[in-house]
């Protein structure tokens, strides 16, 4: 599926469920430090997303979280109650998200046909704005954090927001 595709499907999935979002399509960036190039509105509301599973590949997570926060999976694990934790891999993203690397977002759980991954969003987003790709890396979504966590769990995946 073509990135402009992949943007419409998210796009028409949002506004069938009454989501008001803003979309900024830019160039593929892969990175926080692109994203940041871009200069894009409203950097307070900037995720990184890292897609996860525990050791035994039996459990996937989809983690959000500001994106100026250092990541240590010990800790997140914990948070979390979870077995440790380690990346996903690009085939196992695209296998259970129908993404791919730079891609990743929690808007692909429309792609998670069998509802197994559970997504993570950091509490600090509750109650405000949050920005993450539509599927593709070359869009930035800007949407109530609170509305996208309806969305995700209208799919029928998992979600919470926790505290990191």
């Amino acid at each position: 599926m073509e990135s402009k595709e992949r943007i419409e499907t998210v796009l028409r999935a949002l506004k069938e469920f009454g989501v008001e979002y803003e979309l900024y399509e830019h160039k593929a960036v892969f990175t926080v430090e692109e994203m940041n190039e871009l200069d894009l509105p409203r950097p307070e509301a900037g995720a990184k997303n890292l897609f996860l599973r525990d050791d035994k590949k039996r459990n996937y997570y989809l983690l959000t979280v500001r994106e100026d926060r250092p990541i240590n999976l010990k800790e997140v694990r914990k948070k979390m109650g979870v077995r440790p934790l380690s990346f996903a891999s690009e085939d196992d993203l695209n296998a259970k998200l129908g993404l791919t690397r730079g891609s990743v977002t929690p808007l692909g759980v429309i792609n998670n046909t069998d509802h197994d991954v559970k997504v993570y969003i950091d509490a600090d987003f509750r109650g405000g704005e949050i920005s993450v790709h539509p599927n593709s890396n070359e869009g930035t979504i800007y949407l109530s954090a609170d509305k996208l966590a309806e969305f995700i769990k209208a799919q029928g995946n998992p979600v919470e927001f926790f505290e990191y």
